[in-house]
Order: structure tokens, then C-alpha cells, then sequence
């Protein structure tokens, strides 16, 4: 092999554990020197976190709806270097994904806090914003980087890294060209194709439920049980790639709620009094009276006090999760302190591609951030020197803690439960904040600012495990990675803020007309009750806990579970589905090197339709924010549209079930 050419393929043991004595070579071997950081990858990163930043914070925020901007950027830069004719271009590729990648997490930092801001009646200038944002990426990046090698090396095989795997899928597809790519393409086009039907016709439903029959209403209405099923094509990929083990246990997370809990609340709804409901869900009594009967429907109880169990089942096994990564975080720490007195530097002598950023240059960012964001809180939001280090505190500890959760959450599922984290923050910080004299507007103000900081922290940590893994995978030099991630914070921060003071000023947070943003809605509506006096459902947050130490105790992935209980049904359920189609084509032949084959080319295709679905969802954003309005609502909202969904969904389980069973051995 040439010294500068990577492979086309990954390795056999790319996606399963490592045996004893094995090791993984990833396609530019630590041997090779490939082009990475050039002119033209930071030029296209940056590009690509501005655009990126603009369209999902305009999309997330006018129409509600947040796409994951790394699969994406990844086709354009495959796109891109094709037309320009360029070859060798796997290493500029994961530097202009990195760099572009920024976007996606740095605006759902921003867009799921600040905009409660805006909401609440209280002021916040671009500064504030900019500042919140960078500051939270910069704390992401610098805690993970200690993680890293846990996280992408040592749990080889043993996550699922969904996201990483589709994103890489497109990067060597398009390096190696031929038939992986013609197999990539169609199966994109197929599943983008189908996801771009439904969300922008309405041909047939997006999602089906047991309501579509008359028996099925009627175990709603009297039962409150219903069964949701999304019939997405990026759906069933993502539940492809994380396999049948854990899409079970995040179903069984939803079962419990929507099937056992939601039923035994309903049933007991016509001998409660609602408005004594209220101090338990954490809402007024006076929305309770308003209307009691629809608060008793299977949605709402599900909302009430299915995601809020699922809160704490998060904020607790997240806390376990620290206990049992506490040996690695203790590694971590004194790697860093024995560096920072003059020890080992194991990143400047270890092989290129498990070369880090010197642990003496993270904590000098780590400290200089810290410095920065206690000036940011004393001089522009907090009055005392005790406010302002609580709060400095507050963000450093629970970032802290919380990067590895995000990190694990994402490498299992490939979804970041960052808003269910970061309502724990906000509930937190509101507390603690409250018991040093801060309440009112002011005490609001310093806790989604402080909310925002500590969100972005997290969701950087969870977009950011995904950009090193595909590095792991392919044999980037991750403290390229690393040293450019901070420009494309700096880029998408910049970016998020100015469009979200330009879309406050054009559209506002409030009244008719105004921006969806229903994730900083429900930060307001948390958070205004307990600076100002209110209800919080506690009790459901405790239960939530404890169920979470009970799973642990019998040897059940409680993160897994709870991110199950927090998110809903209909997207959980298609996992499964997708789990069943990977298990049954991986065990269909007696041949152990033909399974293999034939679930390599399902995962190809499943990342072909997350990728698909990914591009179109985008397409169908765009469309709905211009208001080209080609949807059939009338239709769509009909029970035939249901079974025409059902329909599809079969036909197109039958597609990827049918070409991945074409394999053979020599794929």
C-alpha cells in the first residue's frame, strides 16, 4: 500500500468487540500520513457550521424541529470532493465534518434554554447568547477529550455509536466508490424519498397508532392504552445500528409508562380530585380545573408524568453511571495532574492516531474558560462574589459529571437526552441559587443563562464523542479533530446567536404568529415556579430515581431504560422493529462468514435511509419555513392514510430485508 493511501474498507472487527490480543486497524493506519487539516477542509468546515448553525436554529425554532447536522455535512463533503475531482480525501473530509458538525449541538444548546428568555418577558442581548454558547462548547470539548480513548478505544464494539456509524458508512462509501456507493446512494434515495413523501405531502402517515381501529379507540378513551409506532425510514435504520439487545431495553422503558403506568393513573382518574393532582405533576390547579378531561388522555398523562419519572430516572442513572466511571474519571485527573507537574506527556509519544491534545493545554483552556465565564457572571449577570462563584461552580461541577453520561447516551442510542439533563440543571441550579438570595427575574435570568452554559457543555460532549469515534474508525489524528473543533464552536456560536436576536425581532417567542421553541417552553414553565413560588413534581422525579437504582440492581442498563421512559413510544417501538430486521438477517444462513456479510450490507442500507431521511428532513424543514404548504392535511389526518402508512412500512421492511439478504460472502 502507498504510504499516503488509506484503504476503502473497514475492517472486519470495525463494529464488534475486540477479541483477547486483538487489536483494531483503522483505514489510515497510524503508519500512514494522510492529508487532513488543508486550505480547503477548515475553509469547507466553516462554511458548513455556518449554514448549518443558521438552518437549524431558523428550522428548530420557527417550525419546532431539530435535525442532526453530521450526516449531512458528511454527503456535501463526499459531494463536494467528487465534483471537484479530488482524490485521497477521507482524512479533509472528517476535518470538514468535525469542524461543521459544531452546528448542530451548539444550536441545540442554545435553542432548548435561551429563548425562555424571551418567553419569560426577560432581556438577552447577542452577547449573552454568543457567550452562553461558546463558553458550553468550549467546557464539552475539553472535559470529553480526557474520555476519549474510554469511550472510542476501550468500549470498542461494545456501543453502537449510531450516528458515528451512519456518518462513517457515508465517508467510506464515498472514498471507495463502486458498488458500496451505488448501494449507499439508493438506499438514500429510497429512504429519503419515502420520509420526504410523508412529511411533505401527507401520502400516507408518519406514524401509526392503535387508535386506527375502532377497538383501539376505545382502549384509549377507556383504557388509556394506546401503541404508537413511527414509520420513518431513518427510524427503522437507527434501530438497525443499535441492534435488538438495547432497542428492547429502551422499548421495555416505554412499555412501563405507556402500558402500566399511564393505564393505572387513568383508571384511577374518575375517583381523584384534579385540582389535588396539581402539586404532584407540578402544574396550577387552575390549568387542572380549566379543563380536567383533557388532562386524563393517554398523551397527557404520558407528558404529566411518564417524562418526568423519565427525568429521574436519567439525572439517576447518570449519577450511577459517574460512580461506576469514577475509576476512569480518577484516571483522567491524574493523567492530567501528573502532566501538569512535569510528568509523561503519553499524548506527545503515543501513536498518531491516539494522539491527543496535551493534557497541560486542556486544563490551561479549561482554566481560562472558567476565569472567563466567572467574569461573565459577575460583571453581566450577578451582583455578589457569592452568586457568581456558586454559579461558576454549578456549571463546572455538573459539566463535569454529566459529560460521560451525555457521551454514553449517545454511543447507545445516538439521541442525547440533554433536555431531560438539563431541566435537572435548571432545577438544581434554581435551588442552590434561590439559597444564596437570587430569585425573581434576576435569579430566572442567571439560571437559564447558567442552563444554557451547562446544555451546550453537554450536547457538544454527546455530538463530539461521535466525531472522535468516526476518527477511531477511519484513523484520523484526533488532536487534529480536537484542535479544530474549537474554531467551529467559536463559528456556530457566533452564528446561533445572531440568528436567534434576528428571529426574536421578526417573529418573537410569544403570541400569535410567534416561534414554536417548545423545549424552552418547557424550561420556562419549570422554572418560573421555582423562582417565584410554585409546583414541582418531586414525587415523580424520585420514583424515577428509584426505579432507576432497582434496574441497576438486577443488572438492567438504566440509562437505557429511562431515555425509554423519557422519549416517546412511537419512537421507540420502530427500534425494535429495526433490531428484529438486523437480528433475523445476521441469523437467516448456518454460514457465520455469509451473516457477517449480509449484515455488513444492512448496515450500509440502514445508513442509507438515516441519511436519506436526515437530507430530506432538512428539504421538508426548509419548505414548511417558506410555508410551501403541499400537505394533504385533510387526508393525512385520516384513519386511510394510517393504514396507507402501515402499508408502506411493510413494503419498505420488506425492501431492506430483501436487498440485505443479496450479500455475499466476498462484501
Amino acid at each position: 500500500m502507498e504510504p499516503n493511501k488509506p484503504q476503502t474498507s473497514l475492517p472486519e472487527n470495525a463494529y464488534r468487540e475486540l477479541k483477547p490480543g486483538e487489536e483494531y486497524t483503522p483505514l489510515m493506519p497510524a503508519s500512514t500520513t494522510p492529508v487532513e487539516v488543508t486550505p480547503y477542509s477548515v475553509t469547507m468546515g466553516v462554511v458548513m457550521a455556518v449554514i448549518f448553525s443558521a438552518a437549524a436554529a431558523f428550522l428548530g425554532l420557527r417550525v419546532g424541529q431539530v435535525f442532526e447536522a453530521a450526516i449531512p455535512i458528511a454527503i456535501i463533503a463526499v459531494g463536494m470532493g467528487t465534483l471537484l475531482g479530488k482524490k485521497n480525501m477521507l482524512g479533509q473530509n472528517v476535518i470538514i465534518q468535525s469542524i461543521g458538525a459544531s452546528s448542530g449541538v451548539i444550536v441545540a444548546g442554545a435553542i432548548f434554554t435561551l429563548p425562555a428568555l424571551y418567553i419569560l418577558g426577560l432581556d438577552a442581548a447577542f452577547w449573552q447568547v454568543f457567550l452562553s454558547s461558546l463558553f458550553g462548547g468550549l467546557l464539552g470539548i475539553v472535559l470529553l477529550i480526557p474520555f476519549r480513548k474510554y469511550f472510542v478505544k476501550e468500549m470498542h464494539g461494545k456501543y453502537p455509536f449510531p450516528e458515528a456509524t451512519a456518518t462513517t458508512e457515508v465517508l467510506v462509501s464515498g472514498e471507495k466508490g463502486g458498488n458500496q456507493a451505488k448501494l449507499l446512494a439508493v438506499a438514500g434515495l429510497v429512504g429519503g424519498l419515502y420520509d420526504f413523501v410523508v412529511g411533505t405531502f401527507g401520502l400516507w402517515t408518519e406514524s401509526v397508532s392503535t387508535r386506527i381501529c375502532a377497538w383501539g379507540q376505545i382502549a384509549a378513551d377507556k383504557f388509556k392504552v394506546v401503541f404508537g409506532l413511527n414509520t420513518t425510514a431513518a427510524v427503522l435504520g437507527l434501530g438497525y445500528i443499535i441492534g435488538l439487545k438495547y432497542a428492547l431495553i429502551i422499548t421495555a422503558g416505554s412499555c412501563l409508562v405507556w402500558f402500566v403506568i399511564v393505564p393505572v393513573v387513568g383508571s384511577l382518574a374518575g375517583a381523584m380530585d384534579p385540582a389535588a393532582l396539581a402539586p404532584l405533576l407540578g402544574i396550577t390547579s387552575e390549568k387542572i380545573l380549566a379543563d380536567p378531561s383533557s388532562l386524563f388522555t393517554a398523551e397527557n398523562l404520558f407528558t404529566y408524568i411518564g417524562k418526568p419519572i423519565g427525568i429521574g430516572g436519567i439525572a439517576m442513572a447518570g449519577i450511577i453511571g459517574i460512580v461506576r466511571q469514577s475509576k476512569i474519571i480518577r484516571q483522567a485527573v491524574g493523567l492530567a495532574v501528573s502532566e501538569f507537574g512535569g510528568g509523561k506527556k503519553a499524548g506527545e509519544t503515543s501513536e498518531r492516531t491516539q494522539r491527543d491534545l496535551s493534557m497541560k493545554r486542556i486544563l490551561t483552556i479549561l482554566v481560562a474558560t472558567l476565569l472567563t465565564l466567572f467574569i461573565f457572571f459577575h460583571f453581566g449577570l450577578l451582583d455578589g462574589w457569592v452568586q457568581s462563584i456558586t454559579a461558576l461552580l454549578i456549571v463546572f461541577v455538573i459539566s463535569f459529571l454529566f459529560t460521560t453520561v451525555a457521551a454514553n447516551a449517545i454511543a447507545i442510542v445516538g439521541t442525547n437526552p440533554v433536555s431531560g439533563m438539563t431541566l435537572m440543571t435548571l432545577i438544581l441550579s434554581s435551588l442552590i441559587l434561590v439559597s444564596v438570595g437570587l430569585n425573581g427575574s434576576t435569579g430566572m435570568t442567571a439560571a437559564l443563562i447558567i442552563g444554557g452554559v451547562v446544555c451546550t457543555a453537554l450536547s457538544m460532549a454527546g455530538g463530539f464523542i461521535t466525531d472522535l469515534k468516526i476518527g477511531y474508525w477511519l484513523g484520523t489524528t484526533p488532536r487534529k479533530q480536537e484542535t479544530w473543533k474549537f474554531l467551529g464552536t467559536f463559528v456556530s456560536a457566533a452564528t446561533v446567536a445572531g440568528v436567534m436576536i434576528i428571529l426574536n425581532k421578526s417573529y418573537g417567542f410569544v403570541g400569535e404568529g410567534a416561534l414554536v421553541a417548545p423545549q424552552a417552553n418547557a424550561m420556562a414553565a419549570v422554572l418560573q415556579p421555582l423562582m417565584t413560588g410554585g409546583q414541582t413534581p418531586w414525587m415523580l422525579y424520585f420514583c424515577g430515581a428509584a426505579l432507576a437504582l432497582v434496574l441497576t440492581a438486577i443488572g438492567v442498563p438504566a440509562l437505557a431504560f429511562a431515555l425509554g421512559m423519557f422519549i416517546p413510544m412511537e419512537l421507540n417501538a420502530p427500534l425494535v422493529v429495526g433490531g428484529l430486521v438486523a437480528w433475523f438477517v445476521s441469523n437467516r444462513s448456518k454460514d457465520a462468514t455469509l451473516n457477517k456479510a449480509r449484515f455488513d450490507r444492512g448496515t450500509l442500507i440502514a445508513s442509507g435511509f438515516i441519511a436519506g431521511g436526515a437530507l430530506m428532513g432538512v428539504v421538508s424543514a426548509i419548505l414548511k419555513f417558506y410555508e410551501v404548504d403541499w400537505f394533504l392535511s385533510e387526508w393525512a389526518s385520516s384513519n386511510a392514510a394510517e393504514w396507507v402508512g402501515l402499508v408502506m412500512y411493510l413494503v419498505l421492511i420488506g425492501y431492506f430485508i430483501v436487498h440485505t439478504l443479496r450479500a455475499k460472502k466476498e462484501e
